[in-house]
């Protein structure tokens, strides 16, 4: 089983990169993006608290985002591995993921950080929201969400170094350059 974070700044291309490994791996994608937006089209309880955070630029309470990761696992019960995509947003995210697998036997293998210079990452980010219409896409939430992501998130790339599987991926260029870059991490891990 491989167990994958994807990890970066708002708007690195963590989902795209998702959708590539999810297909060249037979992984089993989680986004608590994805998850998260649709708990507010279904107007839950969950969707309804997280949506306050999300339209404030804020991360969603950790308490919330681990039941439902735990949930979420214990639903799918992937076979060949996950790819994580949002989480673990905090250190503290980071310690109760890493308890979770030790629970279930496993353990994250690789953490795979993708870095952007913060310019590109703003454009992209404006792009992406005038396509999709997304309401959290302006400059004024970006910038919020680069900020939260640099105090709160950031700081997780140092706990994973520890345990020797943080893995630096330049995330600029193309995205056949960036999945090239990615698999060259995961074939020295197979």
């Amino acid at each position: 089983m491989l167990n994958l974070v994807i990890f970066g700044a708002p708007g690195s291309g963590k989902g795209t990169q998702s959708e590539i490994l999810i297909e060249q791996y037979g992984l089993d994608h989680i986004s608590t993006g994805d998850i998260l937006r649709g708990e507010i089209k279904a107007g839950s309880e969950l969707g309804k608290a997280a949506k306050g955070y999300i339209d404030a630029g804020q991360l969603v309470p950790d308490g919330l985002i681990i039941d439902m990761i735990e949930k979420v696992l214990g639903e799918r019960k992937p076979k060949k591995g996950i790819i994580l995509d949002g989480f673990p947003r905090t250190v503290a995210q980071a310690e109760a993921l890493d308890a979770l697998f030790a629970k279930l036997g496993t353990r994250v293998h690789a953490v795979l950080d993708l870095q952007v210079e913060e310019a590109e990452l703003i454009d992209r980010l404006l792009k992406r929201g005038q396509e999709s219409g997304r309401s959290d896409d302006n400059l004024e939430t970006i910038q919020k969400r680069l900020g939260v992501y640099h105090a709160q998130t950031a700081p997780i790339a140092a706990h994973y170094a520890q345990q020797g599987v943080h893995h630096a991926i330049q995330g600029s260029g193309a995205i056949s350059d960036i999945t090239a870059r990615i698999a060259r991490v995961l074939d020295t891990l197979a």
